[in-house]
């Protein structure tokens, strides 16, 4: 099947084609249409169908925008103000008539003749919705949504200084790979000292946070948070029961591999002792990977490097150029992380991250390409709803990426012994991160499970989950102050709550896309688009099985997958 990277704004037919979202007072005569309007057939069903769609696909992208214009610009007030003027003047309005519009839809008669393979899932999605739906948690939720915003205000305004020079965390970051190991402590304790500095802003915000989201599960009638968001994320193909399950394989089949890489490690630097300021170094007498200089060369050499791996996939990130949706590098007064946002009416989505030139924004940056490429292959699917695919899928497609296109990074490496050491990179980052993804996501479990804890509650448990998973081959002691807190650099914590798991999970249905891969590339990469167009249409394990993966996260499965994995450095 031939896929096209000109994308094309959807078509109003419905809405004006002029129309801004600006005000609650424009909008609402759509939402009052759509809920009136009666249907005499299942073709009127479909037609309103396609109208909703369009009504939220111009709401959803709105919103988008403000969005990314915010974290683009931390220091623009009013661009707060416009995305806090959205969350807290019209989604709250908008709920209401989303349910309204949901009951409309199950209640109708003409609803059963709808294809059932095609509107399965989105149809068990609205039934979900119509269930946690409270009158009550409209305000809080409009509450949250503008202070989990706080995170990246706090965390934007963070800096040191370096030799006199000024660097975000981010952009400072890259003295953890210099030789001189004095300056890469020196500079790994001024960014733990600069977090330190706003440790009890953080906490506060996060005991909020907890508090409200606390109360919107009480008032959905849940035991706890966990077990509303378990609901609300529409995790209808695994248990907590399987996170605890991924949590302990984690331990017996991941730690001893990443004690292994850190013991090279320290071995590599001739060091007694490895500490947590040179994990990103390298030996004396090897420079630190400098894939790229700035934003432009970066994208220019990973338009270069998808081309090799299918046109297609180059297509897609030329025509975000073109439309002016990308904003790579890292500066003061812009918010932390990387994310691609995908753009409802327009199609093609928004990459945003803070790439400093470092191996790491490489990864970031086919990661983030790989979303775009999920957002470009479901564009196509007919209403908005049907591109509401889970996490689960949406991570394979990014963290793939990762994998595949490791074969064409001659793009950013002419060197072939450079190229070799970016591959172990990204094969040792592969490993290292199930830990953390399992310390972040056991942690969120107590966290809801025990709503009332104290700070000093909180941070003791930290600790415990924390050590439960770190590797002995890293010496910590004397930081106890810094790992105490550590937790407060993940912003998934704050902004997104439970959505961690996801990159586990993901993690190994990309290792198994991998695998493919290396047996026949082509195949792997025809699975990989074929599941990535249906979008949401399909549960999650149908997902996987057009993928050609498995939907499995036992500890035999990610024994296995780990061996692939250690196979596959040791060729290296």
């Amino acid at each position: 099947m031939e896929h096209s990277a000109d994308i094309k704004k959807l078509e109003r037919h419905y809405l004006p084609g002029d129309f801004k979202v600006t005000t609650w007072e424009a909008l609402e005569p759509y939402f009052k249409e759509l809920t009136e309007r009666a249907f005499n057939s299942k073709s009127d069903l479909e037609q309103w169908l396609k109208d909703v769609s369009e009504v939220e696909a111009a709401v959803s992208e709105d919103a988008c925008w403000r969005q990314i214009k915010m974290t683009c610009d931390t220091t623009d007030k009013s661009l707060e103000e416009a995305f806090t003027y959205f969350c807290m003047e019209i989604q709250p309005k908008l709920q209401p008539y989303a349910d309204l519009l949901n009951r409309k839809l199950i209640d109708s008669a003409f609803t059963k003749e709808l294809d059932e393979h095609l509107y399965f899932t989105y149809l068990r999605n609205v039934k979900k919705n119509i269930e946690l739906f409270r009158e009550q948690n409209i305000p809080i939720q409009a509450e949250l949504s503008v202070m989990q915003q706080q995170y990246g205000a706090i965390a934007g305004k963070m800096t040191v200084e370096v030799a006199g020079q000024e660097y975000t965390l981010q952009q400072a970051a890259k003295f953890l790979e210099s030789h001189d190991r004095g300056l890469r402590e020196e500079v790994y304790r001024k960014i733990q000292e600069r977090r330190l500095q706003d440790k009890d802003a953080m906490n506060e915000l996060y005991s909020q946070l907890i508090d409200r989201r606390n109360e919107v599960a009480k008032n959905a009638g849940f035991k706890n948070y966990r077990d509303y968001k378990f609901e609300e994320l529409g995790r209808f193909d695994y248990t907590k029961e399987d996170c605890f399950q991924f949590h302990e394989a984690v331990k017996l089949h991941v730690l001893p591999l990443v004690q292994k890489i850190y013991e090279r490690k320290k071995e590599k630097l001739g060091l007694d002792t490895l500490r947590p300021w040179d994990t990103e170094a390298e030996a004396e007498g090897i420079k630190p990977l400098h894939p790229f200089h700035t934003g432009k060369e970066l994208l220019e050499k990973t338009v270069q490097c998808f081309s090799e791996l299918n046109p297609f996939f180059a297509a897609c990130l030329q025509k975000m150029q073109h439309l002016g949706h990308l904003d790579l590098e890292s500066r003061k007064g812009k918010a932390p992380g990387g994310y691609n946002c995908p753009l409802a009416e327009s199609g093609a989505p928004f990459i945003f991250m803070n790439a400093a030139g470092q191996m790491g924004d490489v990864t970031t940056m086919v990661h983030e390409g790989g979303h775009a490429i999920h957002s470009f292959l479901a564009h196509p699917l007919a209403l908005s709803a049907f591109k509401e695919y889970p996490m689960e899928i949406a991570e394979v497609a990014s963290m793939s990426m990762e994998l595949f296109t490791m074969n064409h990074w001659e793009a950013f490496f002419d060197d072939a012994e450079e190229l070799k050491r970016a591959k172990e990179h990204q094969l040792e980052r592969v490993i290292t991160i199930f830990p953390w993804i399992a310390t972040i996501d056991k942690f969120q479990h107590w966290v809801y499970e025990n709503p009332s804890h104290t700070v000093v509650e909180r941070t003791a448990k930290w600790q415990e989950i924390l050590n439960e998973f770190s590797t002995t081959a890293i010496d910590f002691s004397g930081l106890e102050k810094y790992r105490e807190y550590s937790w407060q650099r993940q912003l998934h914590l704050f902004e997104v709550p439970f959505y961690y798991i996801e990159y586990g999970i993901a993690q190994l249905g990309a290792i198994g896309m991998w695998m493919q891969y290396k047996k026949d590339p082509e195949q792997a990469l025809n699975n990989y688009m074929n599941a990535l167009s249906l979008g949401g249409t399909k549960t999650l394990p149908e997902l996987y099985d057009a993928a050609g993966l498995k939907f499995d996260f036992s500890p035999s499965h990610i024994k296995s997958l780990m061996e692939f994995v250690k196979e596959e450095m040791e060729k290296l």
